[in-house]
């Protein structure tokens, strides 16, 4: 049976599988699409599309409300205004003399009439993208390359067949005529007679695939044609380029006598004979010209905006540089995923210096990349003066990149736009075609036209894209109450970062439709919401009333979020999970998990992991990782500049005899324990590329010269089912200290690598000791399915999550095999892994906010499990530590303190912890900062765990990531708690 729609996407081969068919590479390389739809190693997107709307693609409210919305204004103002400029004879930014030359739609020296209101109606060209931050965000790519008119006109269909009603058409005219030309709207009750006309274009299209096939019914009783008298037209509607038009009609519009629609000058970006001229190589570069007249925007409201323009590098003999390509845009500033910047803030206003844009593109210099730099020509395309393609990043190679390189070196003018590649279900990119309805205003203000038509989507192969085939989708717009009310009726309740109470809402309501439907639990619940640690899920629903703008407001947002949320358990109905315990002189209740009278609540590795031998072990594994003898942890060692060699304490890179004492430590476990012959111990070795050399990394060069190689190392713990596994991971690698390099001050000292206390070692330390705890479930039989401990390599820079890439890779594709200290290689190919617990940072406790930590699950219902799982081990700590405290040998102690000279801090008390549920959507997630959005972006299930991050604090990427900033009762009891989340996911059933 034929597919029609999105599901012709997803009817493809099994693309992904096989030997290098999904290679990924480094992020701050190639920042790769959002793949959406269905994921490589996930199911169908219920999000974005839905199984009885073939056509339909979803937009949520979320992206209405703080993208589309006020990027289409962000926009509007910018272009309307360009095009005034423009329609007066002025200079109008972005809109250089080039690309008057020889414009049909705006020839040279044309001049607007006074009555001009630059209504522009053509689409612009979005698509979703993914930035460093991890957010996938609507962004520009510019005009439409589908042409000026065709989206526009398809805007007034919901399907290939299927028409708005007609009188919702007729009344959008009616609005469009009334807001920018102050009609009487009871005189637009009859359009004809008001003198509008729609003049269809004739079959001599400028490209091919512009042509409109056909208008929407509505049209028929208004069509104007050559050779019709203009006797009371007033409006006339047509996209066909001035310099086409009859005579008469070009007269009475420069006479003022007659309004186009929209300003002819409005349509000049489809007409520049040079982008032509580069899309006859380029496919998609007639988007760029209009893409000029807009300023990068990087903010998190709002339309994404990436840089564009020309570079000019001079060169001896050089003619001077002339206006008439322009803008010139000669500097760009990086970002990327470690700086400092909140999610939520505009990074282009907060961050440094910028580089010169031939440097960000091309340079693999020490001094240039700096610690978190890399070339970014991947995403990125460039083009000659004489407009011949130079680069299409996405897809060169390595060749082709050098040969640009050589040839910008070389000096001259250049065209480039950074290029971030769109959204791609399968092996389509999808673009969408959103007509633009705006003008300028008689007070000279740009308007944007609300409810107007929304374009549609187009589908190509994102390997050789044919723009006259496309799969073709309609955009709808969700619309649920509870969302809507959230973003209006809970305004005035915020802080200065974000909207506090409708974003907990907006949690609440994503949560609950990535569930299909099912509630949510209380426990799950509460652990969305971003309130006081002694709030409940409760009080904070009774709230809702007093913080909304009116109380009506807030008690319909409080039922339908009831009807989200599963009710209390009754006392008479199923035994609940959880029951509510008041605590003495407390003014709240707290939620934990029913246990037996005088002792604690059941768990699968509590008995082991809430011990103080527990606590002694961790500190003691986290000491010797970190002040033994590995010192150059990170992949890049040793770097060969003279500031570093001057300062390593010896020449080599440890990160080999590091991964040896790894594997050794648990094959000596498994000796104790009987188990060598049940349990694989290996590695996953790699080599590590790039497509651009870094002879300075002495790491990359001893990769090249294959003296040696790069590995994830693998603990395979049997389970009763072995097609499935969970995964418990960390980093063992170390990143480069920011305060010995200078980094704050311009960065030019040495590279060393951090001892890692924190940074990764008290994850690596809670793997170590959670194979103890598994070890003994598999034994007894308990694990429903594998457990597999990995300990994953180079996750800092400069090799950039290089471990979680190619472990990932290998599941996606199904090349997944472990090398044993024998030699032998165990195919793991055919198990499937149902779930990744990564640890990264999870021992220093937050001195602004105490005894909290991030739970933050990947965008798939299965991480939302997993985070389940996390917070039910979470209760079951927390319900467990009044009778830990209670014993004799805890009985009356305090907090326990940290050690600033490195030795074993003195017992103290359990720490009851706050575990928060952060889906990628919550500004304060930190899923985008390590190896979890590999895994995520891929369809692979994930939660990352990690501390209460403070991304200004000492102790982070320095030489203070030492024991002197390790809690040991918090980062111990993070620990235990993810050894029991693990053990919690890998002994239930597969959901």
């Amino acid at each position: 049976m034929a597919q029609h729609g999105w599901k012709q996407l997803l009817t493809a081969d099994a693309w992904h599988r096989g030997r290098s068919k999904y290679p990924i590479t480094a992020y701050s390389e190639f920042m790769p699409p959002p793949r959406l739809g269905r994921k490589p190693y996930g199911p169908i997107d219920t999000q974005t599309c839905h199984e009885d709307d073939p056509y339909g693609w979803q937009v949520s409210e979320h992206e209405q409300y703080f993208e589309l919305n006020p990027g289409w204004q962000q926009l509007a103002c910018q272009l309307v205004t360009a095009l005034a400029h423009l329609g007066r004879g002025e200079a109008a930014h972005g809109i250089a003399r080039i690309k008057l030359q020889k414009n049909p739609f705006w020839p040279e020296g044309t001049i607007a009439p006074a009555s001009e209101r630059y209504v522009f109606l053509s689409p612009l060209a979005c698509a979703k993208t993914q930035d460093d931050k991890g957010r996938v965000r609507w962004t520009l790519f510019g005009a439409s390359e589908q042409g000026p008119a065709k989206a526009f006109w398809r805007g007034f269909f919901t399907s290939p067949r299927d028409e708005w009603p007609a009188e919702r058409s007729l009344d959008f005219i009616r609005r469009l005529l009334t807001a920018a030309y102050d009609e009487n709207p009871a005189d637009l009750a009859d359009l004809h007679r008001a003198g509008f006309r729609v003049m269809p274009g004739d079959d001599r299209a400028m490209l091919p695939h512009w042509k409109v096939e056909r208008l929407p019914a509505w049209t028929k009783p208004y069509l104007w044609q050559p050779g019709d008298k203009l006797t009371g037209v007033k409006y006339l509607l047509t996209f066909e380029p001035l310099a086409d038009l009859p005579a008469p009609v070009r007269k009475a519009y420069l006479a003022g006598r007659l309004h186009l629609l929209p300003f002819p000058g409005s349509l000049l970006f489809w007409g520049i004979g040079r982008y032509l001229h580069l899309a006859e190589e380029l496919p998609l570069a007639l988007q760029i010209p209009l893409l000029h007249s807009i300023e990068r925007h990087e903010a998190p409201q709002g339309i994404r905006v990436p840089q564009s323009g020309w570079l000019h590098e001079p060169r001896p003999g050089q003619p001077p540089l002339e206006g008439l390509h322009g803008p010139v845009r000669n500097t760009f500033l990086r970002t990327n995923r470690w700086g400092r910047v909140h999610r939520y803030e505009d990074e282009l206003k907060v961050t440094g210096d910028e580089d010169r844009v031939a440097h960000v593109l091309f340079s693999t210099a020490a001094d240039d990349v700096g610690l978190y730099g890399k070339p970014m020509a991947r995403n990125a395309q460039v083009w000659t003066r004489d407009f011949d393609l130079l680069l299409d990043g996405p897809r060169a190679t390595a060749r082709q990149l050098a040969s640009a390189a050589e040839t910008v070196a070389g000096g001259g003018l250049f065209g480039y736009r950074f290029y971030y590649p769109p959204m791609r279900v399968g092996r389509y990119e999808v673009f969408w075609h959103r007509p633009l309805v705006a003008f300028m205003s008689a007070a000279g203000t740009p308007v944007v036209v609300s409810d107007a038509p929304l374009g549609y989507l187009t589908a190509y192969r994102a390997d050789r894209p044919r723009l006259d085939r496309s799969v073709d989708l309609w955009p709808r717009l969700l619309d649920r109450e509870a969302y809507r009310l959230a973003e209006t009726g809970f305004r005035r309740d915020h802080d200065q970062r974000y909207h506090r109470t409708s974003v907990n809402i907006r949690k609440l309501l994503d949560t609950a439709s990535l569930l299909d439907g099912e509630p949510l639990t209380r426990d799950l619940a509460r652990s969305l919401l971003t309130i006081a640690k002694h709030e409940t899920l409760e009080d904070w629903l009774a709230s809702l009333p007093e913080r909304a703008v009116s109380p009506e407001v807030g008690g319909r947002v409080q039922q339908l979020l009831a009807e989200r949320i599963a009710p209390p358990a009754e006392a008479n109905g199923r035994p609940a999970a959880t029951k509510t315990v008041a605590k003495k002189g407390a003014k709240t209740a707290t939620s934990k998990p029913v246990g037996k009278a005088g002792r604690p609540p059941a768990s699968l590795t509590f008995a082991r992991t809430g011990k103080r031998s527990f606590e002694k072990a961790y500190w003691n594994l986290i000491s010797s990782l970190a002040t033994g003898q590995y010192i150059n942890k990170d992949n890049a060692d040793c770097v060969t500049d003279a500031a570093t060699q001057a300062k390593l304490a010896h020449h080599g890179r440890d990160l080999e005899a590091l991964g040896d004492h790894l594997l050794d430590y648990y094959r000596k476990l498994l000796e104790r324990t009987g188990m060598t012959d049940q349990v694989i111990v290996g590695e996953v070795p790699f080599r590590w590329t790039t497509e651009f050399p870094f002879p300075w990394m002495g790491g990359w060069v001893a990769n090249q010269k294959e003296k040696t190689y790069e590995r994830d190392l693998l603990v395979a713990i049997p389970g009763r089912d072995r097609s499935r596994a969970v995964i418990m991971a960390d980093h063992y690698d170390t990143a480069y200290m920011e305060d010995v390099f200078g980094y704050a001050h311009g960065g030019h000292g040495p590279r060393l690598s951090a001892a890692g206390a924190d940074d990764n070692h008290s994850a690596t330390a809670a793997l170590m000791l959670g194979a103890e705890s598994f070890l003994a479930l598999s034994k007894a039989g308990k694990l429903a399915c594998d457990v597999w401990l990995v300990h994953l390599t180079g996750e800092e820079f400069p090799s950039d999550c290089m471990g979680a890439r190619h472990l990932c890779q290998k599941v996606v594709e199904g090349t997944l095999a472990v090398r044993t200290a024998n030699g032998r290689s165990h195919d793991l190919s055919k198990t499937r892994v149902a779930g990744v617990y990564v640890s990264d940072m999870i021992a220093h406790n937050n001195d602004k906010d105490r005894d909290v930590f991030q739970m933050c699950p990947g965008t798939q219902k299965q991480s939302m499990w997993l985070a389940w799982q996390a917070q039910q081990a979470t209760a079951t700590w927390n319900a467990s530590v009044p009778y830990w405290n209670a014993t004799k040998e805890r009985k009356g102690l305090g907090r326990g303190q940290r050690s600033p000279d490195g030795t074993l801090p003195a017992l103290a008390a359990h720490l009851q912890l706050s575990g928060e549920v952060r889906p990628p959507a919550d500004p304060r997630s930190v899923l985008y900062n390590t190896d979890g959005q590999i895994f995520s972006d891929a369809g692979v299930p994930v939660v990352l765990f990690m501390e209460n991050y403070d991304i200004n604090r000492k102790g982070y990427h320095d030489t203070h990531d030492t024991l002197e900033n390790i809690d040991l009762d918090y980062g111990s009891a993070v620990a235990a708690i993810v050894i029991e989340s693990v053990a919690r996911a890998a002994t239930q059933p597969a959901p």
